[in-house]
């Protein structure tokens, strides 16, 4: 019998086995739709919407066993509603998929234990730890998450590297390139080389919990004592290679999140954006993989913020470009906005390129935090946003194909995306704008949160330093 839980590691097994599950489903639902005219409609539907549950179930099974970056696009989709499902079954897909963040696959005892045993050269899980939990709480796309016990009586969160995972991910990489040379195809200013440089950086420092862990010490320090956002200390002593030890937060997840009044789920929300954005000003360094998995409310109304496996640091030179293309988009002026494009390295012939279409389909994508005035963000909005950056149905498709994506900025869009999904699903209604101005221009507080956290910053002696003066 096969082990359904060892990782599918080599490139051609990885590739066909999610390309059978969509292959196999994609025929039965052909074959569904083609029986049912001859069902009444009643029975159709039923065994349509019973064909869609199955074939949601399946794509969960394949992406959770396969783990690595297979697993991390299944909760992508999770948290972004699929145009190209019938609207009566997304619910079926955001349901199924949705177990990716919170419930999906884990490993058996027997497999982690290893891992533990080599990382920690042979001593035993009970002389290292008072308590520990053989079952994962919560498994992500690299590794799964175990409640423990230290000998001092603290309660820890012991994130575990799946053992193989290395070697699924070197696959997945490896069939990201041949992704990235077809993206080149759709938008052949690309420059894929360079793209496909930076994704295998930044997941190659994923395997590394030890980098992991520096970039959390980073957060937690910075963020120490802050009003409403947390980061979770590293136990440093029992941290190493491919096992993470942080302290254990418990609070609510985003389902229960979800459920909250919409003032809740908008404060939510504003603290995830300040925490993301908010980071590029305060730190020079952001985290380039928000999901919803990564963030509980803690009772006192704080949000802990998880994962710093992806992590991205910019210089001040980039930053100010960026704030230069927001300051011409807030302005509506076209043709300083081409030119911070250009400086970018977006767009390589300015000339050839209408400068007030380029700012049309900028206010498409980041409209939302542009346009000066309160807006709730919503899963349609999102969808949106993503078909003007990729769908070849989009109006825009002519200027993306004409358009590229400089390496140094992937992980910041990839952040941008992440995160207006997230204030997608709560529905977060702020004035975006307005909280962006504080951090370009040094605008007074938007918002009561925004003067919580200046007050905080200026008393660590940490001043708003834009890099450009305001318009306003």
């Amino acid at each position: 019998m096969a082990d359904d839980s060892k990782i599918p590691k080599g490139r051609v097994r990885r590739s066909a086995k999610l390309g059978s599950v969509v292959g196999m489903q994609g025929a039965r639902y052909a074959g569904t739709r083609a029986t049912n005219v001859a069902r009444s409609e009643e029975g159709g539907k039923e065994r349509l919407e019973q064909r869609h549950l199955e074939t949601a179930m399946k794509m969960v099974g394949a992406l959770g066993q396969m783990k690595g970056a297979a697993m991390k696009l299944g909760q992508f989709a999770s948290f972004i509603d699929t145009e190209f499902i019938p609207e009566e079954y997304r619910e079926i897909y955001q349901e199924q998929l949705a177990k990716l963040r919170t419930d999906a696959p884990s490993m058996p005892w027997e497999k982690v234990e290893k891992v533990l045993e080599e990382e920690y050269d042979g001593e035993p899980v009970t002389e290292l730890f008072a308590e520990f939990e053989q079952e994962a709480f919560a498994a992500a796309s690299i590794g799964q998450v175990h409640r423990a016990e230290l000998l001092d009586g603290r309660r820890v969160a012991v994130k575990i590297q799946y053992p193989g995972i290395a070697e699924a991910l070197d696959a997945d990489l490896r069939n990201a390139t041949t992704l990235v040379r077809l993206a080149r195809a759709l938008a052949p200013g690309l420059d894929a080389k360079a793209i496909a440089h930076e994704i295998r950086e930044r997941v190659m420092e994923e395997l590394d919990y030890e980098y992991e862990a520096q970039n959390q010490r980073s957060f937690s320090r910075a963020y120490r004592d802050h009003p409403f956002i947390y980061v979770p200390d590293v136990v440093t002593r029992l941290s190493r290679r491919r096992v993470l030890v942080t302290e254990l937060v418990e609070g609510l997840g985003f389902e229960q999140i979800k459920g909250l009044p919409h003032e809740e789920r908008s404060r939510f929300g504003e603290i995830v954006f300040r925490g993301s954005f908010g980071s590029i000003y305060h730190l020079q360094h952001f985290n380039a993989d928000p999901h919803p998995g990564n963030y509980i409310l803690m009772a006192d109304g704080r949000v802990a913020f998880l994962d710093f496996g992806m992590t991205k640091k910019l210089d001040r030179e980039q930053i100010v470009l960026d704030q230069r293309a927001f300051d011409a988009a807030s302005r509506d002026d076209p043709e300083a906005f081409r030119k911070a494009l250009h400086e970018l390295g977006f767009v390589k012939n300015p000339s050839k390129l209408d400068a007030e279409r380029l700012l049309e389909h900028m206010m498409s994508v980041g409209g939302w935090y542009i346009e000066d005035r309160e807006i709730e963000i919503t899963p349609r909005r999102v969808m949106k946003i993503i078909e003007s950056t990729n769908d070849p149905r989009s109006e825009y498709y002519d200027l993306m194909r004409r358009e590229s994506v400089p390496a140094n900025e992937l992980m910041g869009r990839r952040m941008e995306i992440g995160v207006v999904a997230v204030l997608g699903q709560l529905r977060a209604k702020r004035n975006w704008h307005r909280i962006a101005r504080e951090w370009v221009y040094a605008d007074p507080p938007a918002t009561e949160l925004g003067e919580q956290e200046w007050e905080y910053f200026e008393g660590r002696g940490v001043m708003q330093t834009p890099g450009l003066a305001s318009t306003a």
